[in-house]
């Protein structure tokens, strides 16, 4: 059985759809969401309804809390006010799908969480032998950093998809991965960037919020 893992959608309909198409290609029997379907990208009811579609199971991710509990990031401008966009135009259904993510999931022998296990929503991860060592398990999965990796360690294995939405590692390519058996392998895809570019303007926004997809960059900014 192959099973896909994805994470940090963001709002990113255009990426998602080809994620997804090269899933499917790849004949995985099972995909999971390591959370933050919402955020930053203006086509979020896109996202939900395919996700909801698929019945792909997710954690709760930080933007995906913010959006449920009508939070806010209080590290960001720029975050929040893209959840002020998005709560105008997401669905009550999809709010109410959103409040149902656990903070956790053990798949087989995998435990997934969006972002550590310090703190499952809103750890940036540094992933190394001495932090694994102190919890019990063979295989974990999350996100939230958008840094696409995979790291084994004495007795553990350790994988971040990388971000379907949103990559921060210099490459713009939508990334997942796929796990068959023992073998995990990292993946990436083109998608239709220009298209995002366009949507976002129609809804209100300039490049600071958008321009990062071009290069994968790990922070916004103005294209010159």
């Amino acid at each position: 059985m192959k099973i896909g893992l994805i994470s940090d959608i963001h709002g990113n309909y255009e990426a998602l759809k080809e994620v997804l198409s090269e899933l499917d290609k790849l004949k995985v029997s099972e995909i999971y969401c390591l959370g933050d379907v919402v955020g930053y990208y203006s086509q979020v009811n896109e996202c939900c309804d395919e996700l909801r579609l698929r019945n792909i199971p997710c954690v709760m991710g930080n933007h995906d809390w913010y959006i449920a509990s009508g939070g806010y990031c209080s590290r960001s401008q720029s975050v929040n006010d893209c959840l002020s966009y998005l709560r105008g135009v997401i669905t009550v259904e999809n709010i109410e799908w959103l409040r149902s993510f656990p903070i956790q999931r053990f798949i087989q022998n995998i435990h997934m969480v969006h972002g550590g296990w310090a703190d499952p929503i809103d750890e940036y991860l540094n992933p190394n032998e001495e932090y694994f060592s102190r919890i019990q398990g063979d295989f974990f999965a999350s996100g939230h950093t958008h840094l696409q990796s995979l790291n084994q360690f004495t007795n553990k294995t350790y994988c971040n998809p990388g971000s379907v939405g949103q990559p921060r590692d210099n490459d713009p390519r939508a990334a997942f991965a796929v796990i068959h058996g023992d073998r995990i392998t990292l993946h990436r895809v083109d998608y239709d960037i220009e298209k995002v570019f366009g949507l976002m303007h129609k809804a209100g926004f300039n490049d600071h919020y958008y321009s990062c997809l071009k290069t994968g960059a790990p922070q916004f900014y103005r294209i010159p």
